[in-house]
């Protein structure tokens, strides 16, 4: 197994959760080890579980998802895209000024997690043959280790936008 192509891959993986890390650790007023924990855990978490569905789902049928895998993609971006645009216009017609907030809801954390991790998902397919984890073991590794990287990384956003 190609351990330098699967730890490049990770990081790729989670520059998006990384991303809204720093976001989250610059609108919340009180950064704590336990809110920086539960941020990372549940990025680190989807970025594991989904290249195993990914994986699962591409040996089930392989056929099928190649040519359905983009558009189900389309779609769930471009619903995020909208609902953030009209959020903001939202938001810009208030004039309101930017509140920190104190926690984010367990249901806003989980749709960041999930939009963050769709990409891993779509990699979940073809990491057997781009690192070698052919097997169940091996992929099983893989996916792990995409976990942990992606949980340090969003551990350190949240610190790094805090400041």
């Amino acid at each position: 197994m190609d351990y330098i192509s699967l730890c490049g891959i990770a990081v790729g993986l989670a520059m998006d959760a990384f991303a809204v890390s720093i976001t989250n650790g610059a609108v919340t007023k009180r950064v704590t080890p336990r809110f920086a924990f539960r941020i990372a855990f549940c990025f680190g978490l989807f970025q594991c579980l989904m290249p195993m569905a990914g994986w699962l789902i591409g040996k089930a049928g392989e056929a099928i998802i190649n040519s359905v895998a983009h558009w189900v993609a389309l779609i769930l971006l471009s619903y995020i895209g909208i609902s953030m645009i009209a959020e903001s216009r939202k938001k810009k017609k208030e004039n309101l000024p930017p509140v920190r907030q104190k926690d984010i809801p367990t249901k806003t954390l989980l749709t960041l997690a999930v939009a963050t991790s769709i990409d891993a998902l779509a990699t979940g397919v073809i990491l057997p043959s781009a690192v070698g984890a052919s097997t169940p073991c091996r992929m099983v590794i893989s996916v792990v280790l995409i976990g942990l990287i992606t949980f340090v990384i969003c551990f350190a956003g949240i610190y790094i936008g805090k400041k």
